[in-house]
């Protein structure tokens, strides 16, 4: 089913929005969800949250990307589910990923007494562009998906190691671009 039916029928508030949702993008937001959390039962009520959370949304809102529309919604869920959990007591997955852009993306309050929100996303958005796909693609699976090493280099064609080595020059050259365009770290 097409994304502008599906938001259709969201629209008209007829249930099966979200079994089609469900249906197209589930294993991509359980997969998400899966990654950043590290527990299949995690995943899943996110997943079921994301629905909800559509269900509640739209109206007023009618998504032009309804991929990109889950997908921050679950990858939101997850990571509120994640903090929810490390202050009970310390997680693993979205810990590390968060861990190693430390050193090259700035604090939020930082971020916010400089620049506005919008700004920073602009110049994200300009250094990603500026990347070879291959990077820009290893990045955002990495960062954003929280796909691990293993599987980026195995989808890439190379080492765990030359992967990590890749992501590790990604961060670097990140953090110049923001320093160069001003950004305090």
């Amino acid at each position: 089913m097409e994304d502008s039916a599906i938001v259709g029928l969201y629209w008209e508030r007829d249930q099966r929005a979200v079994s089609e949702s469900d249906r197209k993008y589930g294993e991509l937001c359980r997969g998400l969800s899966r990654n950043l959390l590290g527990s299949r039962e995690d995943a899943e009520e996110c997943v079921n949250d994301t629905w909800l959370r559509a269900w509640n949304t739209m109206p007023p809102q009618r998504p032009g990307s309804l991929r990109a529309y889950f997908c921050r919604i679950v990858r939101n869920l997850s990571i509120d589910r994640w903090r929810a959990a490390r202050a009970q007591k310390r997680g693993a997955g979205l810990e590390v990923l968060l861990g190693e852009l430390e050193d090259c993306v700035p604090a939020r309050l930082n971020v916010e007494k400089e620049l506005e929100d919008r700004q920073l996303l602009e110049l994200l958005e300009g250094w990603l562009r500026e990347l070879p796909e291959e990077d820009r693609d290893a990045f955002l699976r990495r960062y954003w998906y929280g796909s691990r090493v293993d599987q980026l280099a195995r989808r890439q064609g190379c080492t765990p190691g030359q992967m990590s080595q890749r992501l590790y020059r990604l961060r670097n050259s990140l953090r110049q671009w923001l320093e160069r365009e001003g950004v305090r770290l």
